[in-house]
C-alpha cells in the first residue's frame, strides 16, 4: 500500500480522493494541491443558486478549512503543479517547493474553452467556471438590462434561466440547430427552447458569433455569423471546456481528449492515476473512449481510485447521470443517449412532467427525465443492472419500472 498519496487538483475528485481514502481506512499521508485559493468547492451551484442571489462562497465550499486539518489531509492551494518527476517520483509546485509521493492522483479538471473571434478579451464578456468567475458573474448580471449568452450548453441555458430571473433581456446564440444537441435528445431540445422562449429568452439557432462589438473599450454586444449586431451590456460565453491534460503530457503519458487511463482509472505509470473531467477512459459498451464532466462522474471514480489504494481493486463501471435545472423544469438524465434512433415517451410533455427513454435498436442506452425523479432513479437502477426492457413496457404507464430494477 502506498504510503502516500498526492492528489493534484482540489475539485470535486481531488477532494472525494482524500476523503474517501480517509473513510475507507487509510492511514498514509495524503495531500490536496489546488491552483485557486480557499477550500475545495462545488462547482454545480455556480450556473444555478449562486446567480439567483447574494453570492455566498461559504455556501459551496465542500468542507470548511480545518476538517482538513482534523483529517490529517495537507491542503496546498494557490500554488499550481508545474512539472512531474516520474523517475523521482514527485511534483514541483511553481514556487519551487517538490513534494514526494507513493502514488500519485491526476484530477487536474478542465478549463474554459474561449471563444476565438475578435473582441473576445474586452471587458463584458465573462465566463463561467471558478468560484471568482461565478462571483464576478452573479455580482454583475443583477444589474444587466441585456444579456446575450453564446452557447446552448447546460452552463449557456442555466445563465440565461438566471439573467431572466433578474429581469434582463437575454439572447442566446447557438451554433448548432438545437440546444444542448451534442448531450439530449431532439425531444428535450425542443422541450427547453420552448420552456425559455415562454420565459422571455430569443434565440438565435444554428448561428455563430464572429465579432464580440466593441464600444468605448467595453464589450457592447455580437456580431453573428448572419451579419446581425444583438446589443448587450454583458456577454457570457459557454462554449465547453477543454481538458486540462498538459502537465501529463510534460510528463510523457499517453493523452487523448483527456488523459488516457484503463478501467482501473491508471495511466501507463502504475503509480500515476487520472480521474474526473481530465481523464479519458474505456467505455465498457465498446465503443471507444469516453470523458465526461459531471459530479457523479468526478465522485465515483475518486471513489473507484481510493478502494484500489487499499487493496479493493475493481473496474470502473457506474452509469452516468447528470442534471440540470432551468426555470421550473428539472432534467435529470441517466445513461448517455448518443447514437440513439428511436425513443418512447413516457408522462405529459404539455404537464412538464415526462421522460424520454432512447433506444439504439433494442437496447436502452438512457433516460432524460424531466421533473419525474422515480423515473430517473428507476432508470439508473435498470441501466446498472443490464436489464432488458422493451418499448411497450415503457410506454405503459401500468409498468412499475421501479420494481422491474428490482427484479
Amino acid at each position: 500500500m502506498a504510503e502516500s498519496v498526492v492528489i493534484v487538483g482540489a475539485g470535486q475528485a481531488g477532494f472525494e480522493t482524500a476523503t474517501s481514502l480517509r473513510s475507507k481506512g487509510y492511514d498514509g499521508d495524503v495531500t490536496i494541491i489546488g491552483d485557486e485559493p480557499g477550500v475545495p468547492y462545488q462547482r454545480p451551484p455556480l450556473s444555478k443558486a449562486f446567480l439567483k442571489g447574494e453570492p455566498d462562497p461559504e455556501s459551496v465550499a465542500l468542507r470548511p478549512l480545518d476538517y482538513f486539518a482534523s483529517h490529517r489531509i495537507d491542503l496546498r492551494c494557490s500554488y499550481p503543479v508545474i512539472d512531474i518527476d516520474r523517475t523521482g517520483r514527485s511534483v514541483e509546485l511553481v514556487n519551487g517547493t517538490k513534494v514526494g509521493y507513493d502514488h500519485l492522483v491526476l484530477a487536474t479538471g478542465t478549463r474554459n474553452r474561449v471563444l476565438p473571434v475578435p473582441g473576445a478579451d474586452l471587458p463584458g464578456v465573462l465566463y463561467l467556471r471558478t468560484l471568482s468567475e461565478a462571483n464576478e458573474l452573479a455580482t454583475t448580471i443583477s444589474s444587466c438590462s441585456s444579456v446575450v449568452v453564446v452557447g446552448g450548453g447546460f452552463i449557456g441555458l442555466e445563465v440565461a434561466a438566471a439573467a431572466r430571473g433578474h429581469g434582463a433581456e437575454v439572447t442566446v446564440v447557438e451554433a448548432m440547430e438545437r440546444p444542448m444537441a451534442r448531450a439530449v435528445s431532439e425531444t428535450i431540445s425542443g422541450f427547453f427552447t420552448d420552456e425559455h422562449q415562454r420565459n422571455g429568452v430569443h434565440w438565435r439557432l444554428g448561428t455563430g458569433v464572429t465579432e464580440i462589438v466593441d464600444k468605448g473599450g467595453r464589450a457592447a454586444g455580437v456580431r453573428t455569423s448572419d451579419g446581425d449586431v444583438v446589443d448587450a451590456d454583458l456577454v457570457v460565453v459557454g462554449i465547453g471546456v477543454v481538458p486540462n491534460t498538459e502537465l501529463a503530457d510534460r510528463a510523457g503519458l499517453a493523452v487523448d481528449n483527456g488523459i488516457v487511463v484503463d478501467l482501473h482509472l491508471l495511466t501507463e505509470d502504475p503509480t500515476i492515476s487520472a480521474i474526473g473531467d481530465c481523464a479519458s477512459y474505456p467505455n465498457t459498451a465498446g465503443t471507444g473512449r469516453l470523458r465526461l464532466e459531471s459530479i457523479q462522474n468526478a465522485v465515483d471514480h475518486a471513489r473507484c481510485v481510493a478502494n484500489r489504494l487499499v487493496g479493493n481493486d475493481l473496474p470502473y463501471q457506474s452509469v452516468p447521470w447528470f442534471w440540470t435545472e432551468q426555470y421550473s423544469s428539472k432534467l435529470q438524465m441517466a445513461g448517455l443517449v448518443t447514437g440513439y434512433d428511436h425513443t418512447v415517451l413516457r408522462g405529459s410533455i404539455e404537464e412538464g412532467a415526462f421522460s424520454v427513454f432512447c433506444f439504439a435498436g433494442d437496447r436502452l442506452l438512457g433516460v432524460e427525465s424531466v421533473n419525474r425523479t422515480r423515473d430517473h432513479m428507476a432508470a439508473r437502477k435498470l441501466l446498472a443492472a443490464g436489464k432488458t426492457l422493451t418499448r411497450e413496457q415503457v410506454a405503459d404507464e401500468n409498468v412499475n419500472l421501479k420494481a422491474l430494477a428490482s427484479v
